[in-house]
This record gives structure tokens, C-alpha cells and sequence, in this order.
């Protein structure tokens, strides 16, 4: 088992596999992002020894993140790869869904039922301002068509003040006759500037009291072991609203994850600036044996949350959302 200091079993491996993306989304990366060349990424055939090596250590859940994962070329190779791994009960996607449609049969095939869509507005107008990019269309097809499918699709939205608030009713209204969960984000430092406000204004008691000023009745609902979110129900709809308090850090006591960034830095945690180089490890040529001591090693140090991890960083943060993994 993987057990870090404080008990916690560590089950959930959280692996990005490109730093690129093909919108500019102004929390993720800055608008001049300069991108990792292919050799500093973990090679598919580094990644699938990684996940098969931590699979029998006690890694049941893995979700595969970028950057937009699916823009990596021949990136089903992967999923085919990983699929046929015993052991590893569950394989999820984040994606912002431009290019997913095109894959979506075969991802379900493959057994991936669990995809998180990363969405900050249902209007092409906000949806162009957030994003820098005139993709809504595809976005919206593939969303529409998710919502048909046998899917566990829940929609990833990050609150924003000045830029989406109108959005989060209408996201709500989208669970009214769909059994779908849509999660409001407080939005986090990780935009690759360091620039950063001094207060979160829209956080999670905030967004939760706009959400029931217009829907009184609702129900808060169990959290599920290890969720990041609070859950809840308006009566009478089909689906549920989260918000996850990303930023407050309320649900790190319960943390079950860790990170592999594009290039293969390890993160316990996401506050954390690690320069952990699993890649550089690997390619040193290590054992599996060495390998995995080096995974147990980082694990037993994993902070109790993310104000213990920021608090051991020397600089403030800097890094990017899409270079540590969405």
C-alpha cells in the first residue's frame, strides 16, 4: 500500500501526459506559454511503467489530464495500453472537449466512462473571452452529445469575478432533466504568471449562496470518501451542482491523490513546487524495485494540506495549471 504520514491511502494517480492546449484560458496559462519539446515528456512506453508499477502498490484510480490530453499524437495508443492493465479499476478523463467527440467511441469501448469536461460558459461570447479561442461550437456538439451518452460526465466550471458569474445559474438548469454533475471551481493561482488577486471574492460559501438565492430548495447530499467537492441538489432536478473549494483548501484532510506532471515531476500535492523528476529518475535507469522506494519515499513526506505545501515553497507560485496537470 502507498500510506503517507498522516494514514492516508494513497489510491488516485493524476497523470498529464501534454502540456499543451489548444485555448488560452487566462487561469490555466499565460498567453505567450511556451511549450515543452517532446523529449521532455514522459514517453507513452515511461508512462505505462509507472502505472503498471503503482496498480499492485494500491493505485486503483487513473485520470488522465493535460494540457488537452487528446491533442498528443496517437494518444489511444495510451489508453489501449493502460486499459489492459489488471488491477486498475477505473481510467477518467479531463478534456475541454474540442477534439473529443472523434475519440468518444472507442475511449467507452476502452471501458473510460468517467470524463470530466472542462467548461467556463455556456455563451459563445464569454466562452470566446475566457478561452481566446473561437472553438464554442465543437465544445457545445460535443457537450450535447455527452449528455445522450452512458456516461459519468460531470462539467468542470471555474468561477471567475468579472467574466462568468452569469453562467452559473444556466450551468445549474443543465441538471434539471439530465443526470448530470456540474463543479463550480474557485479559481486557483496556478495561471503561470504568479500575478495573483490578495482576496478570493467568488468562493465557495459565495458561490453557494448565489446558487440558492435563486434556488432555495435544494439538499445538501453525502460527499462521497475523498471528494473534493460539496455536493447538492435543487429538488426536483435529475443532476447535481458541486464546488469545489480549491483554493480554501477545505477537503485536503481527505487527499488520496498524487500528480505526475507533463515532464514527469511528482506532486503529492498540488500546492507543492516539487523538482521530484520521476523521468530523470527512470532514465538514470533504476529498477522497478528503486522506482517504486522512490514513489514510497515521496508519499510518506506528502504535507497534510495544501497551506503546509505553500507554506515550504520558497517563491511564490508560478507555474501553470496546463503544465501541472488540470
Amino acid at each position: 500500500m502507498l500510506i503517507d504520514r498522516h494514514n492516508r491511502i494513497i489510491d488516485y494517480l493524476r497523470l498529464s501526459v501534454t502540456d499543451k492546449c489548444n485555448l488560452r484560458c487566462s487561469y490555466c496559462m499565460p498567453e505567450d506559454m511556451s511549450f515543452l519539446s517532446r523529449a521532455e515528456l514522459l514517453t507513452y512506453e515511461e508512462m505505462f511503467r509507472i502505472v503498471s508499477l503503482l496498480v499492485p502498490a494500491g493505485i486503483s484510480k487513473l485520470r488522465i489530464t493535460g494540457g488537452e490530453p487528446l491533442l498528443r499524437k496517437d494518444i489511444m495508443q495510451l489508453f489501449r495500453s493502460l486499459s489492459g492493465i489488471s488491477g486498475l479499476k477505473k481510467i477518467a478523463l479531463t478534456t475541454n472537449g474540442t477534439h473529443t467527440l472523434r475519440y468518444l467511441d472507442e475511449l467507452m469501448e476502452l471501458g473510460v466512462r468517467s470524463i470530466n469536461l472542462s467548461i467556463d460558459s455556456l455563451d459563445q461570447e464569454r466562452f470566446f473571452a475566457i478561452s481566446k479561442r473561437d472553438l464554442f461550437q465543437p465544445v457545445i456538439a460535443c457537450l450535447q452529445e455527452m449528455m445522450t451518452r452512458d456516461l459519468d460526465l460531470r462539467l468542470n466550471c471555474v468561477v471567475m469575478k468579472d467574466q462568468n458569474i452569469d453562467d452559473i445559474i444556466p450551468m445549474v438548469e443543465l441538471g434539471q432533466d439530465t443526470a448530470i454533475a456540474v463543479r463550480f471551481i474557485e479559481e486557483m493561482p496556478f495561471n503561470g504568471h504568479g500575478g495573483y488577486y490578495e482576496k478570493l471574492e467568488w468562493d465557495h460559501q459565495r458561490i453557494l449562496t448565489h446558487i440558492t438565492a435563486r434556488y432555495p430548495d435544494f439538499q445538501k447530499l453525502p460527499d462521497p470518501p475523498n471528494s473534493t467537492s460539496l455536493n447538492y441538489q435543487v429538488t426536483g432536478f435529475k443532476g447535481t451542482f458541486g464546488i469545489i473549494p480549491a483554493y480554501t483548501r477545505s477537503f485536503c484532510g481527505s487527499c488520496n491523490r498524487i500528480r505526475l506532471t507533463a515532464p514527469g515531476i511528482l506532486k503529492t500535492c498540488l500546492y507543492q513546487q516539487s523538482q521530484l523528476s520521476i523521468r530523470d529518475i527512470m532514465r538514470s535507469g533504476v529498477s522497478d524495485e528503486e522506482l517504486l522506494q522512490t514513489f514510497q519515499h515521496a508519499i510518506s513526506n506528502k504535507a497534510l494540506n495544501g497551506f503546509e505545501a505553500e507554506k515550504a515553497n520558497p517563491t511564490h507560485i508560478s507555474e501553470s495549471m496546463s503544465l501541472i496537470g488540470g
